[in-house]
């Protein structure tokens, strides 16, 4: 009886031995090229597979647009664009902010190309005809900007519900249509910012400008240099949270001492609020700087207007190459101001 023959298998995962270069195929043909083994990281793993070949992007030629595709080209400078909302146009032509052109629209003031609007998602170009109650707006002008040193006991609104006197209503002659930049409560003073360009006012009471808000502040009790260095973390003062703000003590006199506040965020009442939570009454507040423009020697009352050269240096060339200027006649509404912007300190 004959044994069979007994095969031995290799362990599982390891390799059987190669034949030899040369060594014939079983069947006596040749073999087939041995095809080059692709490497490990072309190959890829389980865990990681094998990256994707990215295709060669084709020439800019053979790009085509996509309906409903967002162009990807260069951004126009402003007033060179071919076109805006028409909010900000308005805005710009320096006749109202932004607010309220949209409640000249929402009441059928506005019309464009002669038809009455009722919505401000409209746009519109250099050639359209712009009309507010039936008078054209003219181009909007240069944009402009001037220093305000305003007095204490006047509000920054140009309309006070109570009746009070306004900034607007104690200007200089021969300014044109101006709105402000910021605000300050009625007992507070100093610098206040003026702008015929809505848009400009909007630029630079964003707090992503970074600019920085700087008072002189009198205040009544006893001031302790810890408290007011802890301030530059941030304070919470009823439920409001108020970002870093820089509080020196300059001098005491009496019961009084003099004290130098700098911040940027600049709230409703916020200087006050944070002195009143450390146990001290603000009984003067004046702004000296508002970023990098300075209250400096400006006689209370006073209007000093900013050089365009300035304006370009120090927010951007694109607001002061704004063309052309308002025909001195047919613009609707009448008087310097038109709207309120940011907040009372």
């Amino acid at each position: 009886m004959t044994r069979a023959r007994k095969t031995t298998r290799p362990p599982r995962g390891r390799r059987r031995p190669s034949r030899k270069p040369n060594a014939p195929s079983p069947a006596g043909t040749a073999r087939p090229a041995k095809q080059p083994r692709a490497s490990q990281a072309s190959r890829g793993t389980k865990d990681s597979p094998a990256p994707k070949t990215r295709q060669k992007p084709r020439p800019p030629a053979e790009r085509r647009d996509r309906p409903g595709r967002k162009s990807d080209g260069p951004t126009e400078p402003l007033g060179e664009r071919a076109g805006e909302r028409i909010a900000k146009r308005l805005a710009r032509a320096g006749l109202c902010s932004r607010r309220e052109a949209e409640r000249w629209i929402a009441e059928g003031r506005v019309s464009v190309d002669g038809k009455v609007i009722t919505t401000p998602a409209v746009i519109v170009t250099e050639e359209s005809v712009v009309a507010v109650d039936g008078r054209v707006v003219g181009a909007p002008e240069r944009a402009r900007l001037w220093r305000y040193h305003k007095p204490r006991g006047l509000v920054c609104t140009r309309r006070d519900p109570q009746g009070r006197p306004t900034i607007f209503e104690k200007l200089p002659p021969g300014l044109p249509r101006v709105i402000s930049v910021g605000r300050l409560d009625i007992t507070s003073e100093g610098l206040i910012l003026l702008t015929n360009d809505g848009g400009l006012a909007r630029h630079l009471e964003l707090p992503a400008t970074g600019w920085v808000r700087r008072y002189r502040v009198r205040v009544y009790g006893r001031v302790e240099p810890a408290r007011l260095a802890e301030l530059a973390k941030g304070v919470t003062v009823a439920g409001v949270s108020y970002g870093p703000i820089e509080a020196t003590l300059d001098r005491v006199s009496g019961a009084n001492a003099w004290l130098t506040v700098a911040l940027r965020e600049g709230k409703n009442r916020e200087i006050r609020r944070v002195m009143e939570h450390l146990g001290l009454k603000v009984s003067r507040l004046i702004r000296t700087a508002f970023g990098p423009f300075q209250l400096g020697s400006l006689p209370e009352g006073q209007v000093a207007e900013v050089p365009a050269k300035v304006i370009a240096e120090q927010v951007g060339g694109a607001f002061a190459d704004l063309p052309k200027k308002l025909p001195k006649k047919g613009r609707p509404g009448s008087g310097h101001g038109d709207a309120d912007h940011g907040r009372q300190t």
